[in-house]
């Protein structure tokens, strides 16, 4: 144990003449203690709306998905694609079609999306735990039977059609290369129609329930005259396989003609807006703790002030002045230290509580997907914060106790 680091401590955890000195001491600590609290709780949260995120995004989107590089389609029997279809850690793969298109229902036109999904959809995502129907009976993924083609709606956008049970719904799809004969303009679109089977879905973000109809695959390549072409191959990969290693590999069969996309790269734009608000609540906390940081200036001038008389005698004993200046160094950083291990400990405790038993709720509990605020504890920004803490109280303390240092030493 260094001497520096021995009467720092003695000095942290000794009684002091002026009673005024532990007292400030003590906010001082508190402080550093509740904000390091805040940084925690506030960073889990984050983590935990991120997740509950995901997990809305689960239903919906595969594990994987493989667009092409360039351009919106590919053939579905590319080279490429069939290599990953039969990679090893690959057990259901589903072609899918995505393209905008025009619905009129009852004179009112709306954009949509026409998503079109081959029989092994079901198979790579959740879509049958989210599908819905407003009669008694249970909901069924049915997209084409007797050459009639099915369109299941977004309960976003049943709810603007005003009911599942559309009857029949005519699709207007937009000829590729085609310009838009102003006197007959329905010349210029693909036109077929869709029934009802009475059943939506429900994802709850509204980028999906409000936009997309899903239907069989055949349909929609039919409508937009993309036949032998697919937008995306969705993957879902056996129980226990690494994603990220599975991934490097498609990767690497892909080539450069595709692209394979996990599921926080498919939402890239909505997980990348939630990171930076992440990056700015830390920045925001950061200058918090600065704050907080003053009480260890003025505690540390305090005590400096109070043990000029120890200051003369170790440089009498032979200390040099460097020695001396670690010393109260040293023992900012302690005031650091013991509030960030506190207010991890209690930061942690309070996440891992709200947890497990709840102790916020958000609202009045009815208008919102979860009860509770979701918070996620992640050890990486438990690390962060305190390398943060101990950081900032250091340098907080580094000039004052050099310009303290410099008068007492002469």
């Amino acid at each position: 144990m260094s001497l520096s680091f021995f009467i720092a401590r003695r000095y942290l955890f000794s009684k002091q003449s002026h009673n005024a000195i532990n007292i400030i001491s003590a906010i001082a600590m508190g402080g550093v203690a509740v904000a390091t609290i805040a940084m925690i709780c506030v960073l889990s949260v984050f983590n935990g709306f991120r997740d509950l995120l995901a997990t809305l995004y689960t239903t919906f989107d595969p594990q994987l998905v493989v667009v092409p590089a360039k351009g919106k389609v590919a053939a579905a029997d590319d080279a490429a694609l069939l290599k990953i279809r039969a990679q090893k850690d690959v057990a259901a793969a589903s072609a899918t079609f995505e393209e905008n298109a025009l619905i009129l229902f009852r004179g009112h036109p709306l954009v949509v999306k026409i998503k079109g999904v081959d029989d092994q959809y079901a198979r790579v995502t959740d879509i049958r735990s989210i599908l819905r129907t407003d009669h008694q009976t249970h909901p069924e993924l049915l997209l084409t039977a007797a050459e009639i083609n099915y369109g299941i709606l977004g309960q976003g956008l049943k709810q603007q059609i005003g009911t599942a049970d559309f009857g029949e719904l005519q699709i207007c799809a937009p000829r590729a290369g085609e310009r838009i004969n102003i006197a007959n303009p329905i010349e210029s679109f693909s036109v077929d129609n869709l029934h009802a089977n009475g059943t939506y879905f429900a994802v709850d973000q509204r980028k999906y329930d409000d936009h997309y109809i899903l239907t069989s695959l055949s349909f929609a390549t039919a409508l937009f005259e993309k036949e032998g072409l697919i937008s995306r191959l969705e993957l879902k990969l056996r129980p226990g396989a690494d994603v990220d290693a599975v991934k490097e590999e498609l990767r690497r069969l892909a080539g450069t003609d595709f692209k394979v996309l996990d599921r926080m790269e498919q939402q890239a734009d909505v997980f990348n807006v939630m990171q930076v608000e992440k990056l700015i609540a830390y920045i925001f906390l950061t200058f918090i703790l600065l704050i907080a940081c003053f009480n260890i200036i003025s505690s540390l001038s305090m005590l400096m002030l109070e043990k000029r008389g120890d200051v003369s005698t170790l440089r009498h004993l032979g200390l040099s002045p460097q020695r001396v200046r670690g010393i109260f160094l040293t023992e900012g950083c302690l005031f650091s230290l013991f509030g960030a291990v506190v207010g991890i400990g209690l930061g942690v405790g309070l996440c891992l509580l709200q947890q497990h038993v709840g102790l916020f709720r958000m609202g009045n509990g009815s208008d919102f997907l979860v009860r509770y605020y979701p918070v996620s504890v992640e050890w990486g920004d438990v690390a962060l914060v305190f390398a943060t803490v101990v950081g900032v109280g250091f340098v907080s303390v580094w000039y004052p106790v050099h310009a303290m240092s410099r008068r007492l030493l002469g």
